[in-house]
């Protein structure tokens, strides 16, 4: 069945001196026609005006032409770039679906692009982040992925494994020939590189998934800890109502920063102590929610505050939690970070600010940033995921040969360690996949 031809708004919404209405598929020449009274000439940016069924002007701007297989999507684009109203561009849209395009999915042009071969997954996935990115470092990683960056490194993986796996399978498939592909331990020494290979991509991986998702940190405490004061010193703004009253913050307050390319997801907490009322409760209970799903809990106290204070009753067991020593400037104490027998402790003043450069210094250290210039691309989730299912199936054959001798035996692990790096740049997907990935793209894109 041919495709349908799709088109949407592919501007953000609201007003501006543009506005671009994109169509895709095998009736774009039609619409072409039929809107502007021809086709333009190809990858030239020609003026026209763009008519309703009457004939009647709705708009005039640029019309752009990319005939099949030379575009974004690899069908034949119409790119109407007109004024920036929404009311104008919806005229045009509409005008669009009479003439028998229909409204593109979320992403529908980026997958369209990803199934007729023009990007695989993570190039398609890297055009959605890059429009999201919210650090400079992050954009850069964003673009170095399209580019292909983690494509490249995803491929040579391949190329190594299929290589391993010829020599592997040859004992399988001619038993009765002197292949003896052990002899010069060639297998071992393969799967030892391989092996190397993965777990530095997976490393630079986790680098680029923390560049693109960032650190969830939750600030929890006692009341009149100084939470919401070191919210507000970290976010450099009055996010939260500071106040000697204990129990000011009852909801969960946010902050969305940045360090040295580092972002940072922060929740200040209501103070953790038995509540009072339904309300603080309920604070209470949100807040208990939030440390639950932390990278990294602040626990605060005040600095001349009993050393008895402290998370064990409040937090769960196994997370991750560095202790944070309040107003030092009532205290005398120096500022720093120090070791102790409850983890990392930092001494600071939220008022006065000595202490936050080594409170900083130290999230970047425990969540592994590299700073600015480290990474090379953005990384997600379902791609440390792929990874480490890759690296196990690769440890799991380097277990059989050390075990057997039997280089045969490993084929199956190497084809799974090979099917898992396929999911990350879509040789290897399903509907269910593409389905959940595209729909988070913007419409038009």
């Amino acid at each position: 069945m041919a495709a349908e031809t799709i088109a949407a708004v592919a501007t953000a919404p609201g007003f501006g001196g543009v506005g671009i209405v994109r169509v895709s598929g095998p009736a774009a020449a039609h619409l072409a026609r039929a809107l502007l009274g021809r086709v333009p000439p190809p990858r030239q940016a020609a003026f026209a005006r763009f008519r309703d069924a009457d004939g009647a002007a709705i708009d005039s701007g640029l019309a752009l032409w990319f005939p099949a297989p030379a575009s974004f999507t690899g069908e034949d684009i119409l790119e109407l770039q007109g004024h920036g109203g929404p009311v104008v561009l919806d005229l045009v849209l509409r005008r669009t679906l009479e003439l028998g395009a229909r409204l593109a999915r979320p992403g529908e042009f980026s997958e369209r692009a990803f199934l007729n071969g023009k990007l695989d997954l993570t190039q398609a996935e890297a055009i959605a982040d890059l429009i999201a990115a919210g650090t400079q470092t992050a954009a850069r990683l964003a673009g170095r992925t399209l580019e292909g960056a983690l494509s490249r490194r995803v491929a040579a993986l391949v190329e190594g494994l299929t290589q391993l796996r010829m020599v592997c399978e040859a004992a399988l498939d001619f038993p009765d020939e002197d292949l003896d592909p052990l002899a010069d331990a060639r297998v071992a020494a393969d799967l030892a590189a391989l092996s190397a290979d993965m777990a530095g991509l997976l490393a630079d991986a986790r680098q680029g998934q923390l560049v693109r998702e960032g650190l969830r940190l939750v600030i929890a405490g006692p009341p009149n800890a100084g939470k919401s004061s070191l919210l507000n010193a970290l976010s450099g703004a009055d996010t939260a109502i500071v106040s000697p009253i204990p129990g000011t913050t009852r909801d969960l307050l946010r902050a969305e920063i940045q360090i040295d390319g580092l972002p940072l997801h922060i929740t200040d907490t209501a103070g953790l102590r038995p509540a009072a009322d339904p309300v603080e409760e309920e604070g209470i209970r949100r807040a208990q929610g939030q440390i639950a799903q932390a990278d990294r809990v602040l626990w605060v106290f005040a600095g001349d505050a009993d050393g008895a204070v402290g998370p064990d009753a409040h937090l769960p067991p196994g997370v991750a939690l560095t202790r944070v020593r309040n107003k030092i400037d009532l205290t005398g104490e120096a500022p720093g970070l120090r070791e102790t027998q409850t983890g990392p402790e930092v001494a600071l003043s939220a008022r006065t600010g000595a202490g936050l450069a080594e409170l900083r210094a130290h999230l970047k250290a425990v969540a592994g940033f590299q700073g600015a210039g480290g990474g090379e691309f953005l990384a997600r989730r379902r791609h440390l995921e792929a990874l480490g299912r890759a690296q196990g199936h690769l440890a799991d054959a380097g277990a059989c040969l050390a075990a057997t001798g039997a280089g045969e035996l490993v084929t199956e692990d190497l084809r799974q360690a090979q099917r898992a790096l396929g999911e990350i740049t879509g040789e290897v997907s399903s509907d269910d996949l593409l389905g959940r990935i595209f729909a988070g793209f913007c419409i038009g894109k």
